[in-house]
């Protein structure tokens, strides 16, 4: 059985990812990442989705990026936006946030002799994070094919993106017909400690028109 580690934030997008590697028969090493996100919640709703998914494997990386801000996600004294309104990068973008964590998931997929890494990066129905971008996916894999010893010795690293060009109705359509729950996602940057949704970020407007487009109820729980 082919092994993929998938990145697993545990939200809405990650939780779809999962599903569609274990789909696609891939033994799933699921990890995630305690940046220091204002947001923790969202790593005991990845457990769940980890668990709920039947993931093989789930580990949790600690890696504070909030010593050095930067972002409203990981600096408090910063407001996450609630205005709908955006002008270029929004503040909730986080600084090399997904090239770190798509190098920590080549150095797992490295040492579990693993040569397919997923992770749910969206360039339709999402925030203008230079690191969503398909170009972006692709020179990351480039790079990872020029940086490990894997590759040197022929075994090609793959970055799959399956969510890159779908809507977020598409999406959630897709993790449907995979058996994803996605009551168990937590997506909003400021959910509580229950993982409860503030209703009114940009994370929570652009899932909550996805479930409208699907025209299905909403499972989030909002505050």
């Amino acid at each position: 059985m082919k092994k993929a580690v998938v990145l697993l934030s545990g939200g809405l997008d990650s939780a779809t990812v999962l599903a569609i590697a274990r789909n696609q028969a891939f033994q799933c090493h699921a990890l995630s990442v305690d940046y220091g996100q204002r947001h923790q919640s969202e790593l005991t709703a990845a457990q769940n989705v980890a668990r709920s998914l039947g993931a093989h494997a789930h580990q949790t990386i600690r890696l504070d990026l909030a010593v050095f801000g930067g972002s409203a996600l990981t600096d408090q004294s910063l407001e996450v936006p609630v205005s709908g309104e955006n002008i270029g990068i929004p503040i909730t973008y986080v600084p090399a946030r997904n090239t770190i964590m798509l190098s920590l998931a080549l150095a797992w997929a490295e040492t579990l002799d693993c040569q397919d890494i997923f992770i749910g990066v969206n360039a339709v129905d999402y925030s203008g994070y230079p690191d969503c971008r398909p170009e972006y996916i692709q020179a990351f894999e480039k790079m990872a094919n020029l940086a490990t010893k894997a590759a040197i010795e022929g075994k090609k690293i793959t970055v799959h993106a399956p969510l890159i060009s779908l809507s977020k109705k598409d999406i959630i359509e897709k993790g449907l017909a995979l058996d994803v729950d996605y009551s168990l996602t937590v997506s909003c940057y400021q959910a509580d400690v229950m993982g409860r949704a503030c209703g009114r970020c940009d994370s929570c407007r652009i899932r909550r028109a996805g479930f409208i487009a699907m025209e299905i109820a909403d499972p989030t729980r909002y505050q």
